[in-house]
C-alpha cells in the first residue's frame, strides 16, 4: 500500500531535530513492520540519550521566539498544516492502515478526527484570556494573565499514530510551547509525516522535534527529558503503570502532567433501552480499531429481563463483521498491533470460559489470513467479576456480556475498578438519565451514543485512568499557567 503513495517523500526514517532531519547518533534503526503481513515496512532512527538531549537543546532554544509570537501568528502556521494534513489525508490514511492495521476507511477518519483538533487549536490560539480583578484597595492594578508553560514533552501511544500526537502538539504549540515528543515504537512512520507536514507549513526550527525509539531505548530517551528542569510539562497517553512511573519520576522537578491512562469502560443497557439502537452503539464504540482504543467498552452490562434478546441481536451482528487487511477495502477489523495483544486476548477469553463463561461468537485466534495478528470478534455470556477480563482491559474484540437486576446494583459494579476513563448506558427514562449521569465515577459517559469524541469535548478520565483534558478550550489551559500581576501607586 505504501507503494501508492501520491507523496512518498512523505515517508520518513530519520528523527526531525531543530528543523533538520537526522539519523540516530549511535546509528541504530529500528524495524517497522506491517501487523497484518508481519513483513518490512521501513527502518527508521532508533534513538537513544544523545537524541533526546539534542532534540530538548533545540525546543529550549527556540522557545523564547515562539512565545513572543502572537496568537494570531501561532494561528495562522496551525491552520497551514491543519491544510496540508486534510489536503494529504490519502496518503497519511495508507501509512496509519500500513503500520497500525486498522481499514483503511477508519484510518481516513482517523485522519479527519486528528486534522479537527490542530484547526480547534487554531482557533483556540487567539483565546487565552486572562482576568481583570477588581482591586481590594484603591490605587492597585490586579491582572492574572496566561502564559506557556514551557516546553513539552508529549509521548504518544500506537493505537491512533496520527489523532493522539495531533491532540497533543496542536494545543502545545497554540499556547505557545515548543515541543518534544517520541510516538510509539510500533508506529513511528505516521507521527513522522505528520511531522514532515508541520515543516513544510512553517513552523520554525526547534519549534516541534520528535525521536522515534524502540522499546528497549524508550527510557533512554525519556529519562533525559524526565530528569530536566527545562521540560516543564509531559503529556502522555498510555498504561497506568507507565503513567504513574512518569509522575514519579516528574516529582523532583515539579513538571506539569496531562496523563490518559488506562480505562475499563463499562456499557451498561437497562431494559427500558432502545435495544437496536444500544446494539448499533455497543458496535460503534467496541469494534473500533478492532477494540484497541482505551475509551472501548470492556463490561458490558445487560439487565436481566432483555438480556436474552440484546445478546441474540449482538449476536448476529457481530458473527457478520468481517475481519482482514486495510488492503481489502471490505476488511471491518483489521490484526492486532503485535503477538503479544492477540496472546492477552486469547488468555482473557481462556480465563473467562474457564471461569464459567460461553462463547457465543468467536473465541479463538483466526488462522489463514496471512500471516498478520488477527482474534475474531467475540461474544461471550455469563461474565462475572472474578474473571481477568473484567479488572483489565482486554484491548481487543471481545465483548464479555454480565448481568444485572437493579439500577443500583449495576453503578456498583461499573464503579467497582480503579479505572473511569469512560462510561455508557442506553436508558429512555429521562429521570434515570440523570441519576445514572450522576453517580458514574468517570470522566466522559456516553448516553444513548456510542461515538463520545469530538474536539470541542473535553477528553480524559478520574481515579487511575489519569488526569488532565485534551480537546475543547480545557485542553489549551493545560499548557498554560497564570500569572498575577499586580500595580500600585496608581492614586
Amino acid at each position: 500500500m505504501l507503494d501508492t503513495l501520491k507523496r512518498p517523500e512523505l515517508l520518513r526514517a530519520q528523527n526531525f531535530i531543530n528543523g533538520q532531519w537526522l539519523a540516530a547518533r549511535s546509528g541504530a534503526k529500528l524495524a517497522v513492520t506491517d501487523p497484518a503481513t508481519l513483513d518490512k515496512l521501513l527502518d527508521v532512527a532508533d534513538s537513544g540519550a544523545a537524541d533526546a538531549q539534542a532534540a530538548l537543546e533545540a525546543a529550549q532554544a527556540a522557545f523564547p521566539a515562539w512565545r513572543e509570537r502572537s496568537g494570531r501568528e501561532r494561528a495562522q502556521l496551525l491552520k497551514k498544516w491543519n491544510a496540508l494534513i486534510l489536503a494529504h489525508a490519502d496518503d497519511l490514511a495508507k501509512i496509519i492502515s500500513s503500520e497500525q492495521g486498522k481499514p483503511l476507511a477508519e484510518a481516513r477518519g482517523e485522519v479527519l478526527y486528528g486534522a479537527s483538533y490542530v484547526e480547534w487549536f487554531a482557533e483556540e490560539a487567539t483565546r487565552t484570556h486572562g482576568d481583570v480583578i477588581p482591586e481590594p484597595v484603591r490605587g492597585k492594578k490586579l491582572l492574572a494573565v496566561k502564559e506557556p508553560v514551557g516546553v513539552v514533552a508529549a509521548i504518544t501511544p500506537w493505537n491512533f499514530p496520527l489523532a493522539m500526537i495531533a491532540r497533543k502538539l496542536a494545543p502545545a504549540l497554540a499556547a505557545g510551547c515548543t515541543v518534544v515528543a517520541k510516538p510509539a515504537e510500533d508506529t513511528p512512520l505516521t507521527a513522522l509525516a505528520l511531522v514532515a507536514l508541520a515543516e513544510e507549513a512553517g513552523f520554525p526550527a526547534g519549534t516541534i522535534n520528535i525521536v522515534a525509539a524502540s522499546r528497549e531505548r524508550t527510557p533512554e530517551v525519556v529519562d533525559v527529558w524526565l530528569a530536566d528542569s527545562r521540560v516543564r510539562k509531559i503529556t502522555f497517553t498510555g498504561s497506568t503503570p507507565v503513567g504513574k512511573h512518569l509522575a514519579r519520576a516528574s516529582a523532583s522537578t515539579l513538571k506539569k502532567l496531562s496523563l490518559e491512562l488506562g480505562g475499563n469502560a463499562p456499557f451498561i443497557v437497562f431494559e427500558d433501552a432502545d435495544l437496536d439502537a444500544a446494539v448499533d452503539g455497543l458496535l460503534t464504540a467496541k469494534f473500533r480499531n478492532g477494540g484497541q482504543t482505551c475509551v472501548c467498552p470492556n463490561r458490558v452490562y445487560v439487565q436481566d429481563s432483555v438480556r436474552g434478546r440484546f445478546v441474540d441481536k449482538l449476536a448476529v451482528r457481530v458473527s457478520a463483521l468481517r475481519v482482514g487487511p486495510a488492503t481489502d477495502e471490505r476488511s471491518q477489523i483489521g490484526p492486532m498491533i503485535n503477538a503479544r495483544a492477540v496472546e492477552k486476548i486469547d488468555r482473557h477469553v481462556q480465563d473467562a470460559v474457564a471461569k464459567g463463561a460461553r462463547v457465543v461468537v468467536g473465541g479463538q485466534v483466526l488462522q489463514g489470513i496471512g500471516a498478520g495478528h488477527y482474534y475474531a470478534p467475540t461474544v461471550l455470556v455469563d461474565a462475572n467479576p472474578t474473571m481477568e477480563l473484567a479488572h483489565e482491559e482486554t484491548f481487543g474484540p471481545v465483548v464479555p456480556v454480565f448481568g444485572f437486576a437493579t439500577e443500583d446494583e449495576v453503578i456498583a459494579l461499573a464503579n467497582d475498578t480503579p479505572f473511569g476513563l469512560a462510561a455508557y448506558f442506553y436508558t429512555r427514562d429521562a429521570a434515570r438519565i440523570w441519576r445514572v449521569g450522576d453517580r458514574l465515577e468517570t470522566g466522559i459517559v456516553g448516553i444513548n451514543e456510542g461515538a463520545i469524541s469530538a474536539e470541542a469535548a473535553p477528553f480524559g478520565g478520574v481515579k487511575e485512568s489519569g488526569y488532565g483534558r485534551e480537546g475543547s478550550r480545557h485542553g489549551l489551559e493545560d499548557y498554560l499557567h497564570v500569572k498575577y500581576l499586580c500595580q500600585g501607586g496608581l492614586k
